[in-house]
This record gives C-alpha cells, structure tokens and sequence, in this order.
C-alpha cells in the first residue's frame, strides 16, 4: 500500500487542521514524499506558482471562500486534484474536469481508492 505516492509530491489545500493533520498522516502512510499544505486560497495558488505537485487535494470551501481559482490554476498545469468536501451536494459546481469529489469524513480505504483513480489517469 506504501507505493501509491511513494516519491510524489502532494498539494493538500484545506482550512481545518485536524483533518489536515489526517490527511497528511494518510499520505504518509500511502508513500507520500512531499506534503504541502495551505490553507488560504492565496497561499495555494502561490504554492501552485512556486512548485511542481503530482496531485493535490482540494477542500471547495476556505473560510467561506470557494475555491474555484485555485482548481483552476491546477488544471492549467495539468495537476490531477481530487476535491475534499463536507457538503451535501446541494449549491456544489459542477467541475469542468470531471475532477473527483471525496466526502468528509473519509476512510483511508476511500482516500486510497480515489487517489488510484486520480493518478492512474
């Protein structure tokens, strides 16, 4: 299982450290060489300037702020990104592409599934 992201690098764009602090402990248990971490959209779209990332994860929520810009400039540079979310579905976009959404709370067994899918594009 430690082979998935074994020498990636991954983006993970969420606000609330608890569930950042599991994602990361998740990461690391699937391999992951590199996680970044921000929690702003600025942040993240500066981190997205700065850095090559294989893939990222993206909470569509930041303090209120829809996080469209920043699965944008993912997509620009081809970075494959799976969005991370609590909401119901009701108001969600609808994602140009086609970009995966994992519900919060998630398993390991669910992160796992979505990031083989995500980067087996």
């Amino acid at each position: 299982m430690g082979d998935l992201l074994s020498g990636r690098s991954v983006l993970v764009v969420e606000d609330e450290m608890l569930i950042l602090m599991m994602i990361e402990d998740m990461l690391a248990d699937l391999g992951c060489e590199s996680v970044t971490a921000a929690a702003t959209i600025d942040k993240a779209l500066s981190l997205i300037e700065e850095h090559v990332f294989d893939a990222a994860m993206l909470d569509m929520n930041l303090n209120g702020d829809d996080s469209l810009k920043v699965a944008d400039a993912l997509a620009a540079r081809g970075v494959p990104f799976v969005y991370c979310t609590g909401n119901n579905g009701h108001g969600m976009r609808v994602d140009p592409a086609n970009s995966p959404v994992l519900r919060k709370p998630f398993s390991f067994e669910e992160l796992t599934a979505i990031l083989t899918r995500l980067l087996s594009r």
